[in-house]
């Protein structure tokens, strides 16, 4: 009996150990670039307590870098990293009932990456959590060479491009029949300061007549899916109507000018064989004439 007395206060007091937790969401936080978002943290104490007991810290998980401090029943901003500077704010008024959560403004590229909640009311836990940050693209645009006298089978280039979206999107070619197209197809991702991405991609297909070529950009974190398309149609394909008349005139012209020459041809033919005929007749005739006027010999 007097073994489990002594015994009992260590027991509580690791039972108090282990009820105390920390926690925070087990998947990653996506948060919209330029937006605010909370970084949700709880813990549970097992008495009440007064705010002057609680200390309350988030800090980047790899760096260490301090993003906020709550100790002596106030904020402690001193530490803080300048890029969070009046950026964050926890929720005071409800920090006794065991939100620690963190109210991260205007969020950022750089933001992205993993926070820990560290808490201290007598005890002491903490909890890391994810942060992913998503921006949604432009709507695609395609574009195709300028090329205006395209025949079937020429090769023509058709561009797709978006804007301002993070992270790196999936480009998708498809045909009017829906079939994927994944030869000839060339993307780049540009970043601009602001570590948003443009998405440029390009397809170069060999031309028919009347096809639909669409541009599916997917979003890894948002689910978003849009495309854009563009139609070759027949009278892109076909000769310009004066450019057809042109053409229509010189093969009529060329035809004239090939009779034209076939019956200067014939008629120079019947005119040579009548000269050499009436030519064969006169050497006849001189014959004739000269056997005519030879004596004849006794």
């Amino acid at each position: 009996m007097m073994m489990l007395t002594l015994l009992l206060p260590a027991l509580l007091a690791l039972r108090v150990h282990a009820v105390f937790e920390v926690q925070v969401p087990e998947l990653p936080v996506v948060a919209l670039y330029g937006t605010d978002t909370t970084l949700n943290c709880s813990f549970s104490p097992v008495t009440p307590f007064n705010l002057a007991d609680l200390t309350v810290f988030w800090q980047l998980t790899d760096t260490k870098r301090i993003v906020h401090s709550f100790q002596d029943g106030q904020d402690q901003l001193v530490d803080q990293g300048d890029s969070f500077s009046n950026r964050t704010s926890l929720f005071h008024t409800m920090l006794s009932s065991g939100n620690a959560s963190l109210l991260l403004r205007k969020v950022r590229i750089a933001d992205e990456g993993s926070f820990t909640c560290f808490v201290r009311v007598k005890d002491y836990n903490s909890a890391a959590l994810l942060v992913q940050v998503a921006a949604p693209y432009s709507r695609p645009e395609v574009t195709r060479d300028p090329d205006s006298n395209l025949r079937p089978g020429d090769e023509v280039s058709l561009s797709c491009v978006a804007y301002g979206g993070y992270p790196e999107a999936g480009v998708l070619w498809q045909d009017g029949r829906g079939r994927n197209l994944t030869d000839n197809v060339t993307t780049s991702m540009v970043a601009n300061e602001e570590g948003l991405f443009s998405v440029r991609s390009v397809l170069r297909v060999a031309v028919e007549p009347n096809s639909t070529y669409s541009c599916r950009l997917f979003h890894p974190l948002l689910g978003e899916d849009s495309y854009a398309s563009v139609t070759i149609t027949a009278q892109n394909m076909a000769f310009p109507p004066v450019a057809l008349w042109v053409t229509v005139g010189l093969a009529v012209c060329l035809l004239g000018l090939l009779i034209a020459l076939a019956v200067v041809c014939h008629r120079k033919i019947k005119e040579s064989e009548a000269a050499e005929a009436a030519g064969e007749g006169k050497e006849l005739e001189e014959d004739e004439s000269k056997t005519a006027m030879t004596p004849l010999k006794s």
